[in-house]
């Protein structure tokens, strides 16, 4: 069996939420903030509890198909306010605006370096 690289799974995922329209992705890169229990934290937001809930299902099938990879974990399908899949070294935060807005993830890793990735129109 082949292995995947980090790399090619942030990659993928990114590609995955792209293919759904998730808008606003931004990276962090964990890696030297020793701190962390990853190495990248894949930040997006959705519009909608339906579209939140399909970047998250599109995301999963997305990558499975692409470098069959499936996540250790998925949580938060109850109410699609936020949803987190865990790729073990990466770990991805789908949410609506308000809930990505209250927690702003990206001031908690301010210390991570980010990189902010073009929406898809």
């Amino acid at each position: 069996m082949k292995e995947i690289t980090t790399k090619k799974l942030l990659d993928t995922i990114v590609a995955g939420i792209q293919e759904q329209k998730g808008k606003r992705i931004v990276v962090a890169d964990l890696k030297k903030t020793g701190n962390s229990l990853c190495s990248y934290l894949v930040i997006c937001e959705g519009t909608s509890n339906t579209q939140v809930n399909a970047i998250a299902t599109k995301l999963k099938d997305y990558v499975r198909e692409q470098i069959k990879v499936k996540p250790l974990a998925m949580e938060g399908f109850e109410n699609c306010e936020w949803i987190v899949a865990d790729y073990c070294d990466v770990m991805v935060h789908i949410m609506q605006r308000p809930a990505r807005e209250f927690y702003d993830l990206e001031h908690l890793w301010a210390d991570a370096k980010l990189k902010e990735i073009a929406d898809l129109d």
